[in-house]
């Protein structure tokens, strides 16, 4: 009889593990996936009849011009294929806002080169006014449908749902951080749910709520007993390239994605390039641009930006400056010392929040940092802090005179935090990486928590923006800023 039992489990166990059915299972986990493509799908369906119609109505107010009528009915079809085909709807960006947004301005561009084109090559007639509206108009709407189902994805991340389930494969110490880092970035979307170690202390990654559930060679029985659809390979030269290699094969029936992480933490992008060489796939590290015609733009754009920003902001200034003044001694604006590009220092400009003598008061208050892991100085409850003062600080107002930096070029809008001289003096070779870049009004320091991250977490944020830098990492930045100041988030 136990003979009978044993030969039962051990068929079910073969049939469990068998590429089809294993195929199947990954796919049923990844079910949120498919509902989250139907949802963007509709968005641009949606967005893509609403930009026609109002193209022709703006167009067209009066009867007439049924080729065009046509042609707005046909927009949704036409808009979905253009973010198809810009890859708009591959799993692998799923939840990936900047991803996602740069797929949906592609199709913006290959659609209105197409138009372009079309209508060059054959001497159509077409209304620009039309075009000018309809296709911005989708791409628009495609943007904000496209960003609310991001954030709602988001909120069910945050319970738990709607996660990739993933066995992190490599040494001990490298699937650690690979579980902090994805612990760490959760909205992505990755959840480690079991490790595979080639090496090291299983106890080590168990003391972090992961199980350890065998060696390499037990990667697929592992994800089968977890029901993971997501095989992460951790860096490091543990893994030996045949064994990977031959992992990716016995994971190619199935529907299990195999990902591999380069060990690059901090390089991501453009910057990364696979390139061929006798077979061998070699990963091409771009160097990071510190210079040249792209940032000679952003400089321009940044200026042009903070003067139409003072001026537009100039009421609220004054209001403030009013209020700052009447409420506390001491002057209006408070000037201090910071270390820019290429360590040069400069006075940043602020609204002052403090009290006249908050600098002589500081040694006191040492006992009280609330930064202690590094070279930062912030109290939560600072007893400094003026009553107008404390509310500028939760909205970020008192910033806002550092768009005079901006205009003379000390700073940028998107940056590193700028740091005080005292900090620069302790900081090491890899820190002062921060400084080949003007510091910023805002950076991934601002819209990651500000005062609430420890240093570590801050000069990561600011070399992970020093290393991949790009127009649409800025837009993302300033987008979100946005919503950390109206949110309040790490303000005191």
């Amino acid at each position: 009889m136990a003979g009978h039992i044993v030969a039962i489990e051990s068929a079910i166990r073969r049939l469990a593990s068998h590429p089809a059915v294993a195929s199947r299972r990954a796919a049923a986990g990844r079910r949120w996936q498919h509902a989250y493509i139907d949802q963007v799908v509709i968005v641009d369906a949606c967005a893509g009849g609403a930009a026609g119609a109002i193209g022709y109505v703006v167009r067209f107010p009066g009867a007439g011009a049924y080729n065009y009528l046509a042609t707005s009915v046909a927009c949704p079809a036409l808009w979905l294929a253009a973010v198809a085909l810009a890859g708009g709807y591959d799993e692998r960006i799923i939840g990936l806002g900047s991803e996602e947004f740069q797929r949906i301005f592609r199709a913006l561009v290959g659609l209105t080169a197409t138009v372009a084109f079309i209508s060059y090559a054959g001497k159509l007639e077409v209304a620009r006014g039309y075009v000018v509206v309809a296709i911005p108009g989708a791409a628009g709407m495609s943007l904000l449908g496209h960003y609310a189902a991001r954030k709602l994805l988001h909120r069910r991340r945050s319970r738990g749902v709607g996660m990739n389930r993933v066995v992190a494969v490599g040494g001990q110490q490298a699937v650690i951080d690979l579980i902090v880092r994805l612990r760490q970035e959760w909205h992505c979307g990755m959840q480690v749910v079991g490790a595979c170690l080639v090496c090291g202390d299983a106890a080590q990654v168990i003391e972090h709520g992961v199980p350890v559930l065998g060696t390499f060679e037990d990667v697929r029985a592992a994800v089968r007993d977890v029901d993971a659809d997501t095989v992460a390979v951790a860096a490091g030269a543990d893994v030996d390239p045949t064994r990977l290699r031959r992992l990716a094969w016995e994971l190619e029936p199935t529907n299990i994605d195999l990902v591999v992480a380069p060990g690059l933490i901090e390089v991501a992008g453009p910057r990364l390039h696979i390139r061929p060489v006798t077979g061998l796939p070699l990963v091409h590290v771009e160097k990071p641009e510190f210079a040249g015609p792209r940032r000679l733009l952003k400089g321009i754009v940044d200026r042009v930006a903070a003067a139409i920003a003072l001026v537009l902001l100039s009421p609220l200034w004054l209001g403030i400056a009013v209020s700052v003044r009447l409420t506390s001694r001491g002057p209006m604006i408070f000037r201090q010392v910071r270390v820019g590009k290429g360590g040069r220092e400069f006075t940043m400009l602020k609204f002052r929040t403090m009290c006249v003598d908050a600098e002589t008061r500081r040694s006191a208050l040492i006992g009280h940092n609330d930064c202690a892991d590094g070279p930062l100085f912030k109290i939560k409850h600072d007893p400094r802090v003026t009553k107008v003062g404390r509310m500028l600080r939760k909205y970020s107002m008192d910033e806002l005179p550092q768009l005079v930096n901006v205009l003379t070029g000390s700073m940028a809008l998107v940056g590193p935090r700028p740091p005080l001289p005292e900090e620069v003096a302790h900081y090491g070779d890899d820190v002062r990486r921060r400084l080949l870049v003007k510091p910023g009004l805002t950076g991934l320091w601002q819209i990651s928590g500000r005062s609430d991250l420890s240093w570590e977490e801050a000069v990561r944020l600011d070399l992970r923006y020093v290393e991949n830098w790009s127009f649409v990492l800025d837009l993302m930045i300033m987008w979100k800023t946005v919503w950390a100041i109206l949110l309040r988030r790490g303000a005191y």
